[in-house]
């Protein structure tokens, strides 16, 4: 029998506990990390592509990295907020077929663990602003990932425990079912780990088949079964989503973000964004810049 081993870990950026008001009104926020929200008093409301919800007390709300969406807060709310981001050990989203807002009840235990992760983590507030513009920059994203470092382990230990408690209340059994990678060579499961961290290079299946000894055709039904994607549809979405992080975190130039995330031209990277996002990159940068005017 094969050890079962946790594939996905989750590493703190921040967590507080906030007063919010109308100010806390922002459009079109696609962020790199997740968002996990418990409200305990007043009300506001989160929306996406695809449906809006109600932000009530007693209920927790995950937005899962890269997922678009609207905040709202039409008078008062008060709310514990965290985000982190994700490390999966095969390269797949825990979330990635479930990219949209998602809503369940708390328990008095979900709300104790959010005041011990704000306890135990009491330098991870946002003082500067509620402004994603003000706060999602690179510089900050390493400023909060230097004090996992510092951090004493037994409560980087308890940290991570805490975070995999939280997002474990909302993964459901049947967005699991295409997870069980038993049948597929672990060689090409580590094609993934190779993906993430060559997107700006060349990548063709013709080569990835090479690395791994298989048929073209062989692997892109392999890859198909991991990921639920063909494998030049997964490196698209990859090579989109780093994109978009580069927008949203640095001032690199639509020609400089094409060439880091591995497209020939500016067209191409152009044509694929929009596939994928259903935007241009330059209608992209100017709601994202809209959202916080």
């Amino acid at each position: 029998m094969g050890r079962r081993i946790v594939n996905h870990s989750f590493i703190l950026l921040n967590v507080d506990y906030v007063r919010l008001g109308e100010a806390w009104n922002y459009k079109n926020v696609l962020s790199p990390y997740y968002r996990m929200y418990y409200i305990d008093e007043g009300a506001g409301s989160l929306s996406d592509q695809h449906h809006a919800l109600q932000l009530e007390p007693g209920f927790m709300y995950l937005i899962p990295g890269f997922t678009l969406c609207n905040l709202q807060c039409p008078e008062y709310m008060r709310q514990y907020f965290i985000h982190f981001f994700e490390d999966a050990l095969n390269g797949i989203s825990l979330f990635h077929n479930r990219r949209t807002i998602i809503k369940v009840q708390a328990s008095p235990h979900d709300a104790a663990n959010y005041k011990r992760l704000l306890e135990i983590n009491p330098f991870r507030k946002i003082n500067r602003s509620d402004n994603p513009k003000v706060y999602e920059k690179n510089i900050y994203y390493q400023e909060y990932e230097d004090l996992n470092n510092k951090q004493e382990y037994g409560l980087f230990m308890e940290t991570q425990g805490i975070l995999l408690q939280l997002v474990s209340r909302f993964v459901v059994p049947e967005q699991l079912q295409h997870d069980d990678n038993g049948n597929i060579p672990s060689r090409v499961v580590d094609l993934l780990g190779y993906i993430q961290l060559n997107l700006g290079k060349q990548l063709t299946v013709s080569m990835l088949a090479k690395m791994v000894n298989l048929h073209p055709d062989h692997l892109s039904r392999l890859f198909l079964k991991l990921t639920g994607e063909r494998p030049l549809t997964y490196i698209h979405t990859k090579r989109i989503e780093r994109a978009q992080y580069l927008m949203v975190t640095t001032d690199l130039s639509l020609s400089q973000i094409s060439e880091a995330t591995g497209f020939d031209t500016l067209p191409h990277f152009i044509k694929v964004f929009k596939k994928v996002t259903s935007l241009t990159p330059g209608k992209y940068k100017e709601q994202h810049h809209n959202a916080y005017l």
